[in-house]
């Protein structure tokens, strides 16, 4: 058992922290099931949302989530994807400058 008043507070934070970090986990877990269980678009939003809350949060690594979302995305099927949802890139052609005029040229 902790003696000084610093190690009480730090068990404090520490099992306030925990409890709250497997709270969320199992919210994280809970929402994965539901949406493999009737993959839609939908779900698989709210699971992106979820699962990038974690990585804020700082419960699980950036390369966790990113593994965890690449192997769900492969459950939704392809048509199931909405064509809204997927970005299009427009590509601009970059400006041509205009010559400028203030060039003085010397005569001889």
């Amino acid at each position: 058992m902790p003696i000084s008043l610093s190690a009480k507070k730090s068990l404090r934070k520490s099992l306030k922290n925990n409890k709250e970090n497997v709270l969320f986990k199992t919210k994280i877990k809970l929402a994965i099931k539901q949406f493999l269980k009737k993959p839609t678009a939908e779900g698989l939003k709210s699971v992106y949302s979820i699962l990038d809350k974690s990585v804020k949060k700082g419960i699980f690594h950036h390369n966790k989530t990113a593994r965890l979302k690449s192997n769900l995305s492969k459950k939704l099927k392809p048509s199931q994807v909405n064509k809204k949802e997927t970005k299009s890139v427009k590509t601009t052609k970059p400006k041509k400058k205009a010559p400028s005029k203030s060039k003085t040229t010397k005569k001889a």
